[in-house]
């Protein structure tokens, strides 16, 4: 099958372009951040945006597969809905975290997010397994931030 790159690169460009709108809205909180108490397993701090980017790439690559995928048009608008919910939940996440510093109620929108990549994932197994697979690390780093995200909870309330 050919790659078609225009498809490739607008599929990629999406979530890059979420998680670099939420970064820029959030940049400034950093410095909070680095204040707070955090849990045990905590990564220094220049490793998310260095995970985020590889997390954003595989999703715009996942997004690509289902896209050129020739099943159903009603499959796929389905899969790409629960896809666009999730990104929806990923940019509020960065938000209700680092601007409004409101951990519990980030923590349920945390797991409401991970709850919408798991059915964007099934939905996409059931078109693409390739697409399917690459969602996994994505799913997994959110139940980490999970943790992470409930242990600041915990630590600073």
């Amino acid at each position: 099958m050919k790659t078609d790159r225009k498809k490739l690169i607008i599929s990629i460009a999406i979530p890059l372009a979420v998680g670099g709108l939420s970064a820029l809205l959030t940049k400034d909180s950093m410095i909070l951040f680095e204040a707070i108490r955090k849990p045990p397993l905590s990564p220094p701090s220049w490793v998310f945006p260095v995970v985020w980017s590889i997390l954003y790439i595989l999703m715009g690559i996942a997004a690509y597969y289902v896209w050129v995928s020739d099943k159903p048009k009603r499959k796929k608008e389905l899969a790409f809905v629960y896809y666009a919910i999730q990104l929806a939940f990923n940019f509020g996440w960065c938000i209700i975290f680092f601007d409004i510093a409101e951990y519990l109620p980030a923590f349920i929108w945390l797991c409401m997010l991970w709850f919408f990549i798991l059915l964007t994932m099934t939905q996409f197994f059931s078109i693409d397994k390739k697409a399917g697979w690459l969602m996994l690390p994505y799913l997994l780093w959110v139940a980490f931030a999970g943790y992470l995200n409930y242990g600041v909870y915990m630590l600073n309330k």
